[in-house]
């Protein structure tokens, strides 16, 4: 059977498309009736429910706003395609250097931006720091590396940390023992920091970047 597509259903596509790509979800009734130009939302529900008949939306009657354009690079506009093709990206800050009892993203550490793709940032706020060293070489961080540090000031044992001591920021394996802290380097050849209560915790190492 022949399907019967006009422009208003390729309208309703592209902005069904671009909604969940630019902001991650997709639009509700009332914003395609406003976007196509329809008066009634009854006349959207009519033409959603063609294009689900024909196979190329998704829904889900039991989830608001659960629309799903299917296999979208055969039925958007090349504008929309060029949208899902280009990864939302967001600046990371990489910090510069760590100074006791300031803020870690205060303007003044900031020493340049890292672009990565929203998708490493999932709503976290994160930092990037130049790693020094070679105190995390068994883990696969090296000297110069670039780590993103997802800002917490917690961490579970085993978890890689960002921890200031003093005015010095390190990269360690965090473990809470009886009555104290080890920060222990992934190289054997190196000795565990401890210490009692004069460390803060900036943040978990969640992603690795490396300029080959």
């Amino acid at each position: 059977m022949k399907k019967v597509f006009n422009e208003k259903h390729k309208q309703i596509l592209d902005f069904v498309a671009k909604h969940v790509q630019e902001k991650g979800y997709p639009p509700s009734v009332r914003e395609i009736c406003r976007e196509v130009g329809f008066k009634s939302t009854s006349t959207v529900h009519s033409y959603l429910e063609k294009l689900r008949k024909d196979g190329l939306i998704q829904k889900d009657p039991s989830k608001p706003r659960a629309l799903k354009v299917v296999n979208s690079n055969k039925t958007v506009s090349k504008d929309t395609k060029e949208v899902f093709s280009r990864k939302e990206l967001v600046d990371v800050p990489i910090v510069g250097k760590v100074t006791a009892g300031q803020p870690i993203l205060a303007v003044e550490n900031i020493e340049d931006t890292f672009p990565l793709p929203v998708d490493y940032v999932q709503n976290s706020t994160v930092f990037m720091l130049r790693v020094q060293g070679d105190s995390m070489v068994d883990a696969g961080i090296l000297d110069k590396d670039l780590v993103l540090v997802r800002q917490q000031n917690t961490a579970d044992n085993g978890d890689i940390v960002v921890a200031l001591i003093g005015d010095e920021a390190t990269v360690k394996t965090f473990y809470k023992e009886k009555d104290h802290i080890r920060l222990q380097p992934e190289n054997r050849y190196m000795d565990p920091i401890i210490v009692k209560d004069n460390v803060t915790i900036l943040g978990k190492v969640i992603g690795v970047f490396r300029k080959l």
